[in-house]
Order: C-alpha cells, then sequence, then structure tokens
C-alpha cells in the first residue's frame, strides 16, 4: 500500500485506483452499519487515517479492515475513532484563550444564563479548557457547555475527564500562557499516573455524540466553539456545516474557527462581524443589523 502525495509511476496506478475503490465501499459500509458519514471529508487526510487503521489492526488491505470492522463492535469503534482523533491538548493555541477571555467573555457576561456548544470536542481538552475559563469569569454557574463528537469512543473518554499525568506540565504551562489566573492544580487531582479532572467542572457539561455531517441542529447557543474540525471536510461538507453552526447561533452569538479555517467565502459571510481575525473568532450581527 503506497500513499499519495508524490508523482506515480505507471506500475503504482493500479494499486492506489484499488486502494481508492476500497476506501470508497469501506466508507459506504460505515455510513450503512453506523450511520456516520464520512464521505464528505478531505479524501488525502481519511486515506492516511484509514490506512494507520490497517496498520494498527494488522491487516493486508483496507477491504480486510472493512471485513474486520462490520463483524466486531469494537474495531468498528477503533476505526471511527482513528478517522475523527485530531491532535489537541488542555489550552492548545494559548492566543486564542486570551483573545476569548478579552473579547467574548465580557460579552457572554451580559447574559442571565448560557449555552454553548464544542463541536467536535474529541477526547475533551478543548471543552475542559472552556469550563475553566468560564469558572475564573463567573460565568460557569449559569452555563451549560455541550460537547459532542460523532465517535462514541471519544465522547465517553471526554465524560470521563481523565487525562495521562505526565502531560500535567505541558498543559499548566499552557494555561498559564492563556491567562489562566490560579494554580492549574487546583483544576485536578493526582491518581497514580492520571489526572482527573473537578467533577465542579464537569457537571456543568452534557456529553453526546452528534455528526455534523448528517445531523441538525438541536439548540439555540451563545457561542460554538468548532476549531480545527472542519479543515478535514471537503467543500460541501465545510458549506453544510457553516450552514448548520449559524443556524444553531442565537442572534449575536460567538463562532469560533481554527486559525486554518475561514469565514470567507461561505453563504452568511456577511452576518458576521470579526470579534479577533487571527484568532478566527466572529460575532453573528443581531436581527437588527444583519
Amino acid at each position: 500500500m503506497k500513499g499519495s502525495g508524490a508523482a506515480t509511476s505507471p506500475a503504482q496506478e493500479p494499486t492506489l485506483a484499488l486502494e481508492k475503490l476500497e476506501l470508497r465501499l469501506l466508507l459506504e459500509a460505515i455510513h450503512g452499519s453506523t450511520g456516520i458519514d464520512f464521505r464528505g471529508y478531505s479524501p488525502a487526510s481519511l486515506k492516511r487515517r484509514v490506512l494507520a487503521r490497517v496498520k494498527a489492526e494488522e491487516l493486508p488491505s483496507i477491504s480486510a479492515l472493512q471485513a474486520r470492522a462490520l463483524h466486531a463492535p469494537e474495531c468498528m469503534q477503533r476505526l471511527i475513532a482513528g478517522i475523527t482523533v485530531h491532535y489537541t491538548t488542555l489550552f492548545r493555541d494559548p492566543g486564542f484563550w486570551v483573545a476569548f477571555r478579552e473579547k467574548v467573555v465580557p460579552i457572554l457576561a451580559g447574559e442571565r444564563s448560557l449555552r454553548l456548544w464544542v463541536a467536535g470536542c474529541s477526547s475533551g481538552e478543548e471543552v475542559y479548557s472552556l469550563a475553566i475559563v468560564l469558572a475564573e469569569a463567573g460565568l460557569v454557574e449559569r452555563t451549560r457547555i455541550y460537547a459532542t463528537d460523532l465517535s462514541e469512543n471519544l465522547v465517553e473518554q471526554a465524560r470521563a475527564g481523565v487525562f495521562p499525568l505526565r502531560l500535567m506540565k505541558e498543559y499548566t504551562a499552557n494555561y498559564l500562557a492563556a491567562g489562566g489566573t490560579r494554580s492549574f492544580s487546583d483544576y485536578y487531582s493526582a491518581d497514580h499516573e492520571a489526572a482527573i479532572l473537578s467533577a465542579a467542572l464537569r457537571r456543568r457539561i452534557v456529553f453526546a455524540r452528534h455528526c455534523l455531517a448528517t445531523e441538525g441542529s438541536f439548540n439555540e447557543f451563545h457561542a460554538i466553539l468548532c476549531r480545527n474540525v472542519t479543515i478535514y471536510f471537503a467543500a460541501a461538507l465545510q458549506a453544510r456545516v457553516h450552514e448548520l453552526l449559524f443556524a444553531s447561533l442565537a442572534p449575536a452569538g460567538i463562532l469560533a474557527l481554527g486559525r486554518a479555517e475561514a469565514m470567507r467565502g461561505l453563504a452568511h459571510e456577511d452576518e458576521f462581524e470579526p470579534l479577533d481575525v487571527r484568532e478566527r473568532i466572529f460575532q453573528r450581527k443581531s436581527a437588527a443589523t444583519a
């Protein structure tokens, strides 16, 4: 199995064509079996992740992975998690959190009760970072945070709020760079090699499975964080997801994207004002000004 990227020789073309067919059939099988739709994902990124799962399962081909996943639910869950998981840390991109504290928190503070959505929460680092920021702003007790991902395994991992203790030094540095005002160790307890995040943070969070590719809006939110998620989607799916996020925002609601993600060219581009261009934080215009 050879990856794409470099120019291919005529001898490679049959193998690559077969892998393309196998990948398409695998995505159809996942969709038919679980309802989860990866068919709109960027093909290059998707293929890399699937081939990584082929190797991890010690299988000879994508077709063999499909057969195992269809007959072994635990393999299917590993495959789904392998396709969706991406690099994340507590207080990833500290500059974003500084901007969020300075420019978003004062807007949220004006609401009596708050609903926020972390879409594509992965293993939970983003949502717990958000909960800590809101706690330090005195807002967490009037906030309900919804954290969703399409992988049941990742949702369960995020719900547990357990992270390797060896990462706490890195996470503490991120927290301080992100404008943290307390001792980061106040937010977790150590148990052997694990750090368990505070139950006070976790009780304000609702964890659930939700597929951005196929499911609709389920509430109206004052802020949505969907950072470094749509970069893995092809253009049509990106447009579909942004339509969903727009429909889920309250008037004057906040939308936070990743630095590599753009608002330009999307259907509702003119209905947002930038709060921080570098950190990709936008505010939906209210009905009176849209």
